[in-house]
């Protein structure tokens, strides 16, 4: 191995890469089911929602309805890396039938990748390096071929493919190619 250092970038940096209705559906997903998640990932994503999040109405924020919680808690997926990370942890963890393929899919491409059910939130953050070529439309059609049964969001591919390589395509994007990559 070289002597490069690995760059990394903190999780709420995923925001540059999503559409605001996307984030909402996907904090929604999470508040919405915290019930189906461990008792330790719904506990570390309890004790965020109490630290950091504020709710109308609610001396506490836990007692709020999931989807008002989901609205109120957009703030701090945009600003608080460790919020950023249970969400995205817990949001991997509901679709395990999605993280497995995409696992399969990436390391059939030869990506190195943690085994999908690792704890990336425990991670510093997302590695900058993205690998050359793989762009998101090349890995939107090969996902297809792969698995031409399996049906899901674009968004939700393209956010597996993000969190379970544990990498921002952050050098991909540069002046005019960013308006149609930003859909992640």
């Amino acid at each position: 191995m070289d002597d490069k250092q690995v760059q990394y970038i903190p999780f709420h940096a995923i925001n540059e890469f999503m559409l605001n209705d996307y984030r909402l559906h996907v904090i929604q997903s999470v508040m919405g089911s915290l019930n189906g998640l461990s008792g330790e990932r719904r506990s570390s994503i309890n004790n965020l929602v109490k630290r950091h999040v504020q709710v109308a109405g609610f001396r506490n924020s836990l007692q709020a309805p999931a989807g008002i919680k989901a609205r109120a808690s957009v703030t701090a997926f945009e600003r608080r890396p460790e919020f950023a990370a249970q969400v995205l942890q817990a949001w991997s963890e509901l679709n395990a039938d999605l993280r497995q393929k995409v696992f399969d899919f990436l390391t059939a491409r030869g990506w190195k990748l943690l085994p999908p059910e690792a704890d990336r939130s425990k991670l510093p953050g997302f590695m900058v390096e993205w690998p050359e070529g793989e762009t998101y439309d090349v890995l939107d059609e090969a996902f297809a071929q792969m698995f031409p049964d399996f049906k899901c969001e674009v968004n939700d591919l393209r956010l597996m493919i993000v969190w379970l390589a544990n990498r921002l395509p952050y050098d991909m994007y540069s002046g005019e190619d960013e308006t149609d990559e930003e859909e992640n």
